[in-house]
């Protein structure tokens, strides 16, 4: 009997260390599998190693413009203050709005040769450079010199002007170059605000029948629209194929059109057309002293004419204050960057009446219709503002203007 125990108590013995052997053997894998399922199951929500999501970014930034900067004697005479011309003052309620916005555009209609040279006034006009130091000072950054006052005072002016232009850092001013090589550094007309590329091109119709000097066309951006059109538009052509891809958004300054009226010319229209083809974005108008329309050509936004700035314009065609009227005009500019694409938006289109005033041609100021004071210093502005409204969005009737206070 004790043998048999003895033989029972062995195979009791087996069974105990197989089960202990197998739960061993059985435990690291349990214990491995598990922590190899969490393994994945961390991988799946990690979102480090996912697969990138679709990501939309986007960009913005806001553009201001207004028209000419027309320095007649009776302007900076005013702005002498006995050592140097100030015309900082005459600008204070511009100030407030333009130096908010990303890209502030207007037109230095006459050259900023300098005090150095002489200044002078109508017909041949010399500007003092002081009045590009307001107009900075007010928060401009984009400018266009090609105007047909550009060569009044020849050569010497414009190299002075550009000289004047080139030190200024923070500024971008296209039309009017020194040099050749400086007209064709395409790369510099390139400039970037939160992320969104643009530059600017200029144009002028004429230079009131003064010759470009021989060999020297980089003194001013000529597209005449009288005798060498389709030769000055294949040059254009070019400029703008040299940009297009590279930027954006595209702007052309354009000094054209008839003096003192307030309809774009059949030249103007045709010439927005063709711009827009090439796909330009924005078409900025200057020439008139008078506003003109706003439109859409295609998908080009237009301005005909932005009219005059700051003038002290006296003239028989400047009646019912119409060279005293001016426009200025905003924008958004939205890039959408979406799987390596972008997009451009243009919207947010505003504009406002402006009015520069002055008693006797002293103590000028240019003031938006949308500021209160506008009622101080033009009497009949609600039936001012209702006429050169009617103007503006005369051609489109998506064009809005900015209401009175």
């Amino acid at each position: 009997m004790a043998k048999r125990t003895k033989r029972k108590i062995n195979k009791y013995k087996l069974s105990v260390g197989i089960l202990v052997l197998l739960i061993i053997t059985l435990i690291p894998i349990y214990f491995l599998t598990k922590d190899n399922n969490n393994l994945k199951d961390n991988t799946v929500n990690n979102p480090s190693t996912n697969p990138p999501e679709n990501k939309e970014t986007v960009y913005t930034a806001n553009m201001i413009m207004v028209g000419d900067a027309l320095a007649h004697d009776r302007l900076y005479n005013d702005a002498y203050n006995g050592t140097t011309y100030d015309f900082k003052p005459y600008l204070k309620y511009i100030k407030e709005k333009v130096s908010t916005y990303d890209i502030a555009y207007y037109n230095q209609e006459t050259i900023l040769g300098g005090t150095e040279i002489g200044l002078s006034s109508y017909p041949s006009f010399n500007s003092p450079q002081e009045l590009g130091d307001a107009m900075i000072d007010a928060g401009f950054n984009l400018v266009s010199l090609a105007t047909n006052h550009t060569l009044d005072r020849g050569k010497k002016a414009v190299l002075s002007s550009r000289e004047y232009w080139n030190k200024q850092s923070s500024v971008q001013a296209v039309g009017s170059y020194s040099s050749y090589e400086e007209k064709d550094a395409i790369e510099s007309k390139i400039l970037t605000v939160n992320n969104i590329t643009y530059a600017m091109l200029n144009y002028t119709y004429g230079t009131n029948g003064i010759p470009i000097p021989n060999g020297e066309n980089y003194l001013v951006n000529l597209w005449d629209d009288t005798t060498n059109y389709e030769n000055y538009k294949k040059e254009v052509e070019k400029d703008i194929n040299r940009l297009r891809d590279k930027v954006d958004v595209l702007i052309v300054a354009m000094h054209w059109g008839r003096e003192y009226t307030h309809e774009a010319l059949p030249i103007q229209k045709k010439t927005a057309e063709y711009l827009s083809s090439l796909g330009v974005d924005i078409i900025i108008g200057t020439h008139p002293h008078v506003i003109e329309p706003v439109e859409y050509v295609g998908n080009t936004l237009v301005f005909y004419s932005l009219g005059n700035f700051i003038s002290a314009q006296t003239s028989d065609s400047c009646s019912n204050y119409k060279c005293f009227i001016g426009l200025m005009s905003s924008l958004t500019i939205t890039k959408t960057v979406k799987d390596g694409t972008s997009t451009i938006k243009i919207d947010n289109i505003e504009n406002e009446l402006i009015y520069t005033y002055h008693k006797n041609y002293r103590d000028y100021l240019v003031i938006p219709f949308s500021n209160p004071i506008i009622k101080d210093y033009l009497q009949d502005y609600e039936n001012v503002y209702n006429k050169y409204s009617e103007v503006v969005k005369s051609n489109d009737e998506r064009i809005k203007l900015v209401p009175l206070s």
